[in-house]
């Protein structure tokens, strides 16, 4: 059978008034610009791709058969030196719990100030209307700035430490769960609010009484989200100064031959943090949207 959908019979104008046409001219337009954006995505991979090869200080291509060595040699000094993981697992743990403190108090105040930016920005519930473009942007900006940058100009202005990671993670989850929260509270339904200003009651009990029970839910389910993508922002961030298992990593690779064991440590322990939380966060994500 001959599929029809590529288009009609040369020199045929399609009767839109027809379903069937209709449908057959949408189709062909909706393959025509999926061809067009495949043959621009291939484009741009290839550019990018030759670019990266042009500037970058090695062949890519010809150390591609090297990928494995140096995960292969740190594995091989770990499994040798696998009697002192125990204690090294133990000896990282600290640097850990300060990981984990350092997202958990990154997603609280991001999580305050993004709910902040969230009812300022939302159409039908901001207090000052004619700031809405205002809290929006903000939250754009917020967003967009990464996190590593931001951890820079505060260790540049602060010293090392945890509290510019904390800062820095902050800063960015404000902006992106302002974002969340702001999409969610759109979806309220309104009439609650309605019935509350029918009653007199002001612009917070209105979002205290009507919003907050109907968003609570997927709030708190972002916020959990978050704060699994914190934990590895914050070990990323050790990377530059901040504290945290991250920073630890950093000195073991930087000692290189004599120190991978503890590498390996450090992976295992952040690995498995991260699964306990993900598994963690999931469960109570299900039980807050869904009941279960």
């Amino acid at each position: 059978m001959v599929d029809i959908t590529f288009g009609p019979e040369p020199g045929k104008r399609p009767d839109l008034n027809n379903p069937t046409e209709a449908y057959i001219h949408l189709a062909r337009r909706k393959r025509l610009y999926g061809f067009i954006l495949l043959i621009l995505f291939v484009a741009l991979m290839a550019s990018g791709f030759q670019i990266a090869q042009d500037r970058n200080a090695g062949d890519f291509l010809s150390g591609l058969h090297q990928l494995g060595a140096f995960p292969s040699e740190v594995l091989s000094e770990a499994w040798t030196n696998r009697a002192n993981l125990p204690a090294l697992l133990w000896q990282h743990l600290p640097s850990l719990i300060e990981t984990l403190n350092i997202a958990a108090a990154a997603t609280l105040l991001g999580g305050a100030f993004g709910a902040f930016l969230a009812l300022g920005s939302t159409r039908h519930l901001a207090r000052f209307p004619l700031l809405t473009p205002l809290f929006r942007r903000t939250a754009d900006i917020m967003r967009a700035i990464p996190e590593i940058v931001i951890a820079l100009v505060l260790i540049f202005i602060l010293g090392g430490g945890p509290v510019p990671a904390v800062l820095a993670i902050a800063f960015h989850t404000a902006g992106a769960l302002g974002k969340l929260f702001s999409e969610s509270a759109e979806n309220a339904d309104l009439k609650p609010v309605e019935g509350l200003t029918s009653t007199g009651a002001s612009w917070s009990q209105q979002i205290w009484l009507g919003i907050l029970p109907q968003v609570a839910p997927n709030w708190l389910s972002y916020a959990l989200l978050r704060f699994e993508i914190n934990i590895r922002a914050s070990a990323i961030l050790g990377f530059v100064g901040s504290g945290g298992i991250g920073y630890d990593l950093k000195l073991a690779m930087q000692w290189g031959g004599g120190k991978y064991d503890q590498v390996v440590a450090i992976f295992t322990l952040l690995f498995c943090a991260i699964v306990l939380f993900d598994q963690l966060s999931g469960y109570a994500r299900n039980r807050l949207v869904k009941g279960q």
